[in-house]
């Protein structure tokens, strides 16, 4: 099978001469169908750098990004638009969700987008809201919700385009340690479901959910295993 995202020697540079700063130098990663994978970093590690050319959001200076199969560099705007709402379900540490919108409306935000009928969004964001627990919330507005909540809304319009990746970036940074419990859990419930995620974290607790951990250090993978899940996601796996 072939990897759902596959980078191979990326680098991406910022400035020339004295001032060019590699924010990424050689960064080579497979991430296969159904892995749950935490990428570490400090400030200035060049997480947040991969993180924006995972999500097709910013491209590199050289190399090589396939993502489930097809090469982002020979896509257009339209198409690369097209990929990540069709492609890559994004969950940010700010949430973004729509205010005075309800929860319902938010999850569906991504199908309107590509002209799906009414009813047909109305469905689906039902479906991924109960995913995450929250289908007896979906009237409620953002301030109507916990931070928890919110970011469980977030992780239902990542899901609900039925992604090939979900892209976490420091999802749990806002929460306090029982609402990041809520939205981890639900990340292990999703991964045990076959879902493929990559979780963009600085936080060691966070990133020991994950089956393998990714540590970057200035702009470089210094290491990359496998490790024991722990916590609910080892509850899971162990059912």
């Amino acid at each position: 099978m072939r990897p759902v995202l596959d980078v191979r020697e990326l680098t991406k540079v910022y400035g020339r001469g004295d001032t060019e700063v590699r924010a990424l130098d050689g960064v080579t990663l497979s991430v296969d169908a159904g892995e749950y994978v935490a990428v570490m970093g400090s400030s200035g590690s060049g997480k947040s750098t991969l993180m924006n050319i995972l999500g097709c959001l910013d491209v590199p200076t050289t190399g090589r990004y396939l993502l489930n199969g097809v090469d982002v560099r020979e896509l257009s705007d339209e198409q690369l638009a097209l990929a990540r709402n069709r492609l890559i379900g994004f969950v940010f540490q700010s949430f973004n969700l729509i205010p005075r919108t309800s929860a319902v409306a938010n999850v569906e935000l991504p199908l309107a987008y590509s002209g799906m009928k009414a009813a047909e969004r109305h469905r689906r964001a039902m479906s991924a809201l109960d995913l995450v627990g929250l289908a007896d919330r979906a009237e409620h507005e953002p301030n109507q919700l916990s931070g928890g909540q919110q970011q469980r809304v977030a992780v239902a319009r990542a899901l609900v385009t039925e992604p090939a990746l979900l892209l976490a970036d420091e999802p749990t940074g806002n929460l306090d340690s029982h609402a990041t419990e809520e939205v981890l859990a639900v990340l292990d419930d999703l991964n045990a479901t076959g879902r493929t995620i990559v979780l963009i974290t600085h936080e060691e607790e966070v990133g020991a959910r994950a089956d393998r951990l990714v540590k970057l250090f200035d702009g470089r993978i210094s290491s990359d295993a496998p490790q024991r899940p722990t916590g609910r996601h080892a509850a899971v796996v162990a059912r």
